[in-house]
């Protein structure tokens, strides 16, 4: 009499294997994926948020503004005309969410008028998040816009 060989057994053992494979393949997939940080020091940053949102509370009734003109690829930022007779100083950031390593720092040197003009045409097109805080007198102002950088 022929005796059959089961193949149980040998499914069990390949179906295990298939799946240790498949859990070591997401294992490596998931230690060789570089998660940047928005920002390396966020905890800092969150301490200092209250200080943000006072900053922003202000500026909204200072009627400051952060403009893209596309089309000549300049972003204008205006400052309130009441603040120009004071000592302002401050920075612009322009922060790319996708690409910290994109990111700009402008220093806040407004003219005469209370506008500034800074060129993107060299940015990478996509989402950008304009900050600008400045400080006038002894207050702090922080306005911050996103942008949308278009393809040239």
């Amino acid at each position: 009499m022929k005796t059959s060989r089961n193949p149980w057994p040998w499914g069990i053992a390949i179906f295990f294997v298939l799946i240790f494979v498949a859990l070591m393949g997401v294992v490596v997939i998931a230690v060789s994926h570089r998660d940047s940080l928005v920002s390396e020091n966020y905890y800092e940053q969150e301490l200092k948020y209250q200080t943000q949102i006072d900053s922003a509370a202000r500026t909204k009734d200072s009627g400051a503004s952060v403009v893209l003109d596309a089309a000549n690829n300049l972003l204008k930022v205006t400052l309130p005309m009441r603040q120009m007779s004071q000592k302002i100083t401050g920075n612009i950031e322009l922060y790319r969410p996708s690409a910290p390593d994109l990111d700009r720092h402008y220093l806040v040197a407004p003219q005469a008028d209370g506008t500034q003009t800074l060129d993107v045409a060299k940015l990478t097109p996509g989402l950008w998040v304009a900050r600008v805080c400045w400080q006038a007198g002894s207050d702090e102002y922080f306005l911050e816009q996103k942008i949308t950088v278009a393809e040239r």
